[in-house]
């Protein structure tokens, strides 16, 4: 079967979200307007998630796991199925469903003029302290990056596999994948995207990951650009 779209699942300790994932990502499917398989990536979960990603994927043809040893964090995860992808397009929504799988097809009519095409959390469904704190830290790494994006933490984009996979990644690099398409002369865009509260599980970011962790890799950042080597072959012989 000829798929276009790989969804990246990362999943981390979502036992209580993982059936209405499934429910989902499964209806999507049926709307999706390029053929979309679903890949879980299970970073290191110590609950049950495993045996529920198992048991969803057994059921379902289109969809696929990895599973690593140990929990690395979300970029790794992230990384991972970037990695592991077959398809002309990739994207990732996070499994706590704060944003919905039906807004993928809003940015996949984008993203034949584009290479990344990333969501904004339209009316954010999140605490006011968390609300600042993203707020605070987009502004901060808008400053560092100057690539424009109001809402880099969304956890809603689509990226041509072929620039994704060319991203060298490194813990927290992937609040910077917008900025990171640039380095490569690729180009971007953003459009609103609907938000909701979280049902179920906990939060895996607190005060720190959202504002002080990513003030620290924009430093990170900064020196990636300084060494990021970019190039396009012109002959083979």
């Amino acid at each position: 079967m000829h798929y276009e779209f790989t969804i990246i699942v990362p999943v981390f300790n979502e036992e209580d979200n993982l059936k209405r994932v499934e429910t989902e990502l499964s209806k999507y499917l049926k709307i999706a307007t390029k053929k979309t398989k679903v890949l879980f990536v299970n970073d290191g979960s110590k609950d049950k998630s495993q045996l529920l990603i198992e048991e969803i994927c057994n059921s379902n043809p289109d969809f696929s796991f990895i599973e690593f040893k140990e929990n690395r964090g979300l970029s790794a995860a992230i990384t991972a199925g970037f990695k592991n992808v077959d398809t002309e397009l990739v994207g990732y929504i996070d499994s706590d469903l704060q944003t919905t799988p039906e807004d993928f097809n809003l940015l996949l009519n984008e993203i034949v003029n584009y290479d990344l095409v990333t969501g904004v959390r339209a009316n954010r469904k999140d605490s006011f302290v968390k609300n600042m704190s993203s707020t605070i830290a987009n502004g901060i790494r808008r400053s560092f990056t100057h690539d424009g994006m109001d809402d880099t933490g969304c956890p809603l984009k689509v990226i041509k596999t072929e620039y994704a996979k060319k991203i060298p990644m490194f813990k927290g690099l992937h609040r910077f994948l917008p900025a990171m398409i640039l380095l490569q002369d690729g180009k971007i865009k953003q459009i609103p995207v609907q938000h909701f509260p979280r049902i179920a599980g906990e939060a895996k970011y607190g005060l720190w990951n959202r504002l002080l962790g990513p003030l620290m890799d924009c430093f990170a950042y900064l020196w990636m650009k300084k060494k990021y080597i970019n190039y396009e072959i012109a002959k083979k012989g």
